[in-house]
């Protein structure tokens, strides 16, 4: 029986709604505040975003954000996908239940315990803090998240498509080029999203790993705030957010986009 929507449903939807995004919608006003108070409303103004934009130490923070971001994704969409192949191909193989359960590992483990972990590992082979250090981390924690998103998607596709391909004469890599990673592009598009914004947003691991020269965004945010939330820090976030936001709707309307060709294409090859 279909239900609509009760009086405590709406109520649940407005309060869990509400929880999420009212602080970052005060956030994104209170960016454009007059007043150097952030409580205190006086005025429509744009001053802190110019102040935030010409201030060196937070632009340096996010350009390191940013190569650290998009680096740590790129290699950790490779390797995630890597993973879940195994996973998913090669279900029989000594030592598998040890793989995917260091694979799954860092989904639930404290990102303290995580962070602690790879400084006594670079400790121990005397490698020197950095974007290198930050770089491997993030990799570390998110490739499981992209492994996890491609997996589920792998498990949903029929075999016997690649091995069409193989027994039309195609090798196996080419099989899995032309045939399995056109169907799992989303997934992975969505994975290297995902692995992206955890980089972008992660202060514990990075703290931990970071050295000279490789403070992040959310480190530097971190360490203005303790000295109190001024509206120039509200606009350095909703720029932030706003890329975020930007990246998503992008990656949606793109996945939509493949998903109506393909689905046209199978259309047009059925008729």
């Amino acid at each position: 029986m279909k239900r609509g929507l009760t009086p405590f449903n709406i109520t649940a939807l407005v309060f869990g709604f509400s929880f999420l995004y009212v602080p970052i919608l005060l956030l994104i006003i209170y960016s454009f505040n007059e007043s150097r108070l952030v409580t205190v409303w006086a005025g429509f103004s744009t001053k802190w975003y110019a102040e935030a934009l010409s201030n060196e130490a937070l632009m340096g923070a996010a350009w390191v954000t940013a190569r650290v971001a998009f680096i740590s994704a790129c290699v950790a969409t490779v390797l995630g996908t890597c993973a879940a192949l195994a996973l998913v191909r090669f279900t029989r193989f000594r030592g598998r239940f040890l793989f995917s359960g260091m694979i799954y590992a860092p989904l639930v483990m404290p990102e303290v315990i995580t962070g602690l972990s790879l400084l006594l590992l670079f400790v121990a082979v005397g490698m020197d803090r950095g974007i290198t250090t930050v770089i491997l981390a993030h990799i570390t924690f998110s490739m499981c998240f992209v492994a996890v998103v491609v997996q589920s998607r792998l498990l949903s596709i029929d075999p016997s498509m690649e091995e069409a391909a193989q027994d039309l004469g195609a090798t196996p890599a080419r099989a899995f080029f032309s045939v399995t990673l056109p169907i799992i592009a989303p997934a992975v598009a969505a994975g290297w999203m995902l692995a992206f914004t955890l980089s972008l947003d992660d202060l514990v691991i990075a703290q931990f790993n970071s050295g000279p020269g490789a403070t992040t965004l959310p480190m530097k945010i971190f360490s203005q705030v303790r000295l109190g939330v001024t509206p120039e820090i509200n606009a350095v976030c909703t720029l932030l957010v706003g890329v975020v936001t930007a990246g998503v709707i992008i990656a949606s309307l793109t996945m939509k986009r493949q998903e109506v060709k393909r689905q046209r294409d199978l259309a047009t090859s059925a008729a």
